[in-house]
This record gives C-alpha cells, structure tokens and sequence, in this order.
C-alpha cells in the first residue's frame, strides 16, 4: 500500500485591501499546517487582496503580476518548509485583471487558474473572463505525484469544469472560494456530488468574516473519491481542515461493488457521442 498525502484547507479571515496583512496571515497558517504534516496547503479565494471591490480601479493597486512579491514570498516558505501551496490573488496582465489561485512550491510557481466562470458579486463584477483551458499540474510528494487542478468558487457550479479536469488526469480539484448566504447547498451538497461524480478528491476552501456587508459562510470541506466526507468545517472561525488522501485511488475508476454483477466507471461508461449540445456555443 503506498502512503497517503496529507493535505490541509486554511480556512481564514481575510481584510480587504490588506495585502501585506493578509500574506503574513497565510504564512503563519501555512507553516502551522506544515507542523501537522500537510504537503499541500490551500487558501481561500482572493485571500490575498480581499474580494469586495467596488470597481476596477479600486481593486488595480491590489492586484500583482504572478511573479510578483507574494508568489516569491510564498516560493521562499515553500522551499524552507517543503510544501505546497495554493492561494487567491487578483492578477495583473497589462490593462486585465483575473481572478486567479496560484500554484507555488519550493521551486516556485508550478501553475496558475483564471476563473472562467464570473458571478455578478464583488470584484468578479470587473475581472476578464478565464482566457486559458484548464490544466493537470503535477507536484512531487515523497516518491509519489500528485495531479492538481484547479477551479475557483462559481467554477464549481458547472460540472463541466471538473469533469474536464478529470478527463485531464487530475486526482484532486481544489477550489478556493468566497461563499456567502445563498452557497449553503454548493457546501453541502455540491463538493460531495463534483467528488463521487468524478471519483476524484475535492477540497473547497472559503473564506469567513464579512466584507461591506457581505458575510462569509465558511463551511469549508474536503471529499473522498466516493463522495463522502473527510473533513469538514461547519461554523464560521477560523480553521484548518486536514485529510489523508492517495492519489491511486482517485486514478482506479473502475469501482467494483459486487464482482460481475455491480460494477461501474464513470469514465469509460460516458457517452460522449450523445453530449453535443453541450459544446455548442452558447446564445443570447
């Protein structure tokens, strides 16, 4: 039996416009995770500059290319400790500004995620639309790999993203979100169905506190392959989540419940020849 990786959902309070405030928080965080064994650690959406921006430019001097200071913050923790982690940002590409979570470990950035999806709420009301496919990024583990893909809080509500991630290889879909009321059944229900629909791991990962008004619900929590939980957070402080997870398990689809009589996959049982409409571009 190969060993399991330990990984951690940072579940915080973030203020808004506090980059430098907010960065020390999550190193702190990350180095606690780190005494409790996680290889992975993941952070909140938009964590690191807050999330209820009222316009384009009151959220511009908060945004950072991703080489930019917190990523090169992060790499320096990372390597010091020997983790991974993921984190929120708003990005800086020329005039655009994404929504965007980082991938860094100790040798630096391993891959980025431009929301794709974008809510009519907070800064996502002003943000450029995902421009990239989604992508596997692979993260060495001890003498194992780890696949990671990444989705970001509205992403969640389409099944088309995981799944794409899943066909991609992925073994775990991280999703850092800001929840606020109205996202009590994506909590509860969704992250669950987005893991057993796919046989995969699912961490989501909010946020909690209140920004203008807006109260985060926390409610953060990591799936197994078959849809159940193994850890989750239903308040709304501060914590860490911690599961053990092993990568063969979300890579083995064919799940056999009674040999020759109940079996499934459901990857090699899709039938893809009978979903056109879905790749059919969308109108109005």
């Amino acid at each position: 039996m190969t060993p399991t990786i330990r990984i951690a959902a940072a579940q915080i309070d973030v203020k808004l416009a506090d980059r430098e405030g907010n960065l020390a928080r999550m190193l702190a965080k990350l180095e606690t995770a780190v005494k409790e064994a996680a290889a992975l650690v993941v952070f909140p959406e938009c964590a690191l500059p807050g999330y209820c921006f009222e316009s384009l430019a009151e959220a511009r001097p908060h945004a950072e290319t991703v080489h930019g200071p917190a990523t090169i913050a992060f790499t320096v923790a990372c390597k010091k400790l020997n983790v991974h982690a993921v984190f929120g940002m708003l990005e800086s590409d020329g005039e655009r500004m994404f929504n965007t979570c980082v991938l860094v470990g100790p040798s630096g950035v391993v891959g980025t995620y431009r929301k794709v999806h974008l809510p009519f709420l907070g800064i996502d009301m002003f943000t450029t639309p995902g421009d990239r496919p989604f992508a596997v990024h692979e993260i060495p583990v001890g003498d194992q790999t780890l696949r990671v893909g990444m989705n970001i809080c509205y992403d969640g509500s389409f099944p088309e993203a995981a799944r794409v991630l899943t066909l991609l290889g992925a073994d775990i879909i991280l999703l850092p979100t800001n929840w606020p009321p109205g996202s009590e059944c994506m909590a509860g229900c969704v992250v669950n169905a987005r893991a057993m629909e796919n046989h995969i791991y699912y961490l989501a990962v909010n946020r909690v506190g209140t920004e203008r008004g807006f109260r985060f619900i926390g409610m953060s929590k990591i799936c197994a392959p078959g849809g159940h939980v193994l850890a989750e957070a239903t308040h709304e402080d501060e914590c860490l989540l911690f599961a053990e997870i092993d990568p063969a398990r979300a890579r083995n689809k064919h799940q056999v419940r009674v040999p020759g009589k109940h079996e499934i996959n459901r990857v090699a049982d899709r039938r893809p020849e009978m979903y056109g409409k879905l790749a059919e571009p969308k109108k109005g």
